[in-house]
């Protein structure tokens, strides 16, 4: 899907290149994450894929077609771009923001309004909720969610995604990565993805290319990287525990099946029956759903000692944090961190409970790996 031979870049004034002969090959469908330190390269090189950036030497291929024969209007309209400050129109609606690009490419309104409806939906936007509100309205995850779904809305193969998650909070971005990847099962993108956080991008690659002054130091999959880095800067890079790194590998639904723990109590259940979950439980906490299998909340010892009633409903309180199936099992270790316990529900994308993973199943999956 897209070559890149001998690329490089030297800037007006400058003498040393900002890329230097680089040689890279993605995928159809992959997602190729670009990382380094600053001022490696690796956004430089993202520019020069959509010509925002004309290279000084070398080539780049889009599907087998030299793109310096492409002309750059109808090169950029046809590759989605996402960046960090998201570059959201602040007098535009939300609803306008998304069909710019069908706009410019003079799609029929019909045509405009079902597409930018369908990926509002896609990124959990209500179109009844959000379509006619102003960027300065929305949060910070909301207003990303806007600028993924303008970059895919007219279905471009391609998409550069420039530390895309880098301004928001910790859960809120294993969120939207999340979200992300989720969009991308369905989608099968070919992104390049530039970030300078090692972690994120062994989560959302299928394969890493380390730069550092702005050459490629190696490009592999993130579990061949994690275990065979090629020198002492891309060692240095992944850090120590690699073991632990591991976990952004490993969804929580590939052990959920193999953790072995007490049902889930409706929220009808009587009170005898709380106490003897909680009295054999080994996180000390009952979990409670509702009549159609969705979370309601936990109950712990001093609850049934500070609360009056008769049924896990009357006792339960909510949950701080969940994560879903499709999760990492790191998402999980910063959710228990994050909140301060031993724990944390899984549910699906519907909320449905799907089962509790712990400290103790995390630990397991890295000693078997170490």
């Amino acid at each position: 899907m897209i070559k890149v031979e001998g690329l490089t870049k030297v800037f007006p004034g400058q003498t040393i290149p900002a890329v230097k002969d680089l040689n890279l090959e993605i995928k159809e469908g992959d997602v190729c994450v670009l990382v380094g330190p600053s001022g490696c390269g690796k956004t430089t090189t993202m520019k020069m894929i959509n010509r925002l950036y004309e290279p000084t030497g070398g080539k780049v291929y889009i599907r087998g077609e030299d793109h310096m024969k492409i002309d750059p209007i109808k090169l950029r309209l046809d590759i989605g771009y996402v960046i960090q400050e998201i570059g959201l129109f602040p007098h535009m609606t939300i609803y306008e923001n998304i069909a710019t690009v069908p706009n410019e490419k003079k799609w029929p309104r019909e045509k405009t309004k079902e597409k930018v409806e369908e990926l509002m939906h896609l990124v959990g936007l209500d179109p009844e909720i959000f379509q006619n509100r102003y960027p300065t309205a929305l949060s910070g995850g909301q207003r990303q969610r806007v600028g993924v779904a303008r970059a895919m809305v007219s279905d471009p193969p391609i998409m550069l995604m420039d530390e895309p998650f880098g301004a928001v909070d910790p859960i809120t971005r294993a969120r939207l990565q999340n979200e992300f990847l989720r969009i991308q099962e369905r989608m099968s993108k070919t992104i390049v993805f530039v970030t300078h956080d090692i972690d994120e991008a062994i989560k959302m690659s299928d394969t890493i290319a380390v730069m550092n002054e702005g050459e490629l130091i190696q490009h592999d999959t993130p579990s061949d990287l994690l275990s065979a880095p090629a020198d002492e800067f891309v060692a240095n890079l992944v850090g120590r525990h690699r073991s632990i790194k591991r976990l952004h590998l490993i969804r929580v639904h590939e052990i959920l099946k193999e953790v072995d723990r007490t049902e889930p109590l409706t929220e009808d259940a009587k009170k005898e029956e709380v106490e003897k979950q909680l009295e054999d439980s080994d996180l000390r906490t009952v979990i409670v759903v509702d009549r159609d299998n969705k979370l309601k909340g936990v109950i712990g010892a001093s609850d049934l000692k500070r609360k009056a009633g008769e049924v896990a409903g009357d006792y339960c309180h909510e949950v701080s944090d969940t994560v879903t199936d499709d999760a990492t099992l790191n998402d999980a270790l910063s959710v228990m961190l994050e909140c301060g316990v031993g724990y944390v529900a899984v549910v699906n994308e519907d909320e449905m409970y799907q089962g509790t993973i712990t400290l103790g199943d995390l630990l397991n999956v890295v000693r078997e790996d170490s």
